[in-house]
């Protein structure tokens, strides 16, 4: 069974936004198709997928932990010979980017809205 921590980086890198409280009335976003899929899926892991969901998962923040630690050479448009990388935040988001996508199409779910477009039909309830 995944942990609370490891749900909320399988939303987040699907582009899927937080999970929250229990639902209230009859809106929000546990009414679209998608969020349910992933929410069951999610919870109906067998043990091997878990643990390919697990190694995508630890490659996604590994990915996710460079993009900032791009940023200590921003600053710098020469050193010597060593020139930095103009594209390489950008590189790296997208590098991050088609793992996140890589999760979303190992769980079998559209990319969120945190992720790209988001076409889900209203499920009415």
């Amino acid at each position: 069974m995944l942990t609370p921590a490891e749900l909320v980086d399988a939303r987040r890198f699907c582009g899927y936004p937080v999970f929250g409280g229990p639902a209230m009335g009859g809106g929000g976003w546990r009414f679209y198709t998608a969020y349910g899929a992933l929410e069951f899926r999610l919870a109906n892991l067998q043990d091997v997928e878990e643990t390919v969901l697990r190694r995508m998962l630890g490659e996604c923040r590994e990915l996710e932990g460079a993009v900032p630690e791009a940023s200590d050479s921003l600053g710098t448009a020469s050193a010597g010979p060593w020139e930095r990388n103009p594209g390489e935040v950008a590189e790296r988001l997208r590098l991050l980017d088609s793992w996140r996508r890589r999760v979303c199409g190992f769980l079998g779910v559209p990319p969120g809205p945190g992720l790209g477009s988001l076409n889900c039909p209203a499920v009415v309830v």
